[in-house]
């Protein structure tokens, strides 16, 4: 587990988008174990009241769920990792679209650099 913390946003944040990006990408998987608090602060190097508050947020957003003594793991409801992903993508597209028009870039010429960067990028990638 290696995160790059930013300055800009507060580590709890960070750690939960990391969690979503993670259940997004099917790396962690529904019911899969996560690390402890505890051990999570260790292996990120932060506070652990900051590990605490990351979880709590998970599990309030239903992302996580701990029985009893037992380890956290990740949910195991598809419409919950359905809706992060979702999430993720709006925030993708709406970030696009936000540096698009800050340059006067129309709707269609976006499409078209869009379509033909993401195919180029595809080529790529299976090289």
């Amino acid at each position: 587990m290696v995160m790059k913390f930013n300055n800009r946003d507060p580590v709890y944040v960070q750690v939960i988008r990391y969690f979503k990006e993670e259940i997004a990408k099917g790396m962690l998987e529904p019911g899969e174990e996560i690390p402890s608090r505890r051990e999570l602060a260790n292996r990120l190097k932060i506070n652990p009241n900051t590990a605490q508050r990351a979880y709590k947020e998970m599990e309030e957003e239903g992302l996580i769920f701990t029985e009893g003594n037992l380890p956290s793991r990740i949910t195991k409801d598809t419409q919950i990792i359905q809706k992060v992903r979702e999430e993720l993508i709006i925030e993708a597209v709406q970030s696009f679209i936000h540096s698009m028009r800050a340059i006067n870039v129309s709707y269609k010429e976006a499409i078209e650099i869009m379509d033909k960067t993401y195919h180029q990028i595809e080529q790529e990638e299976k090289k």
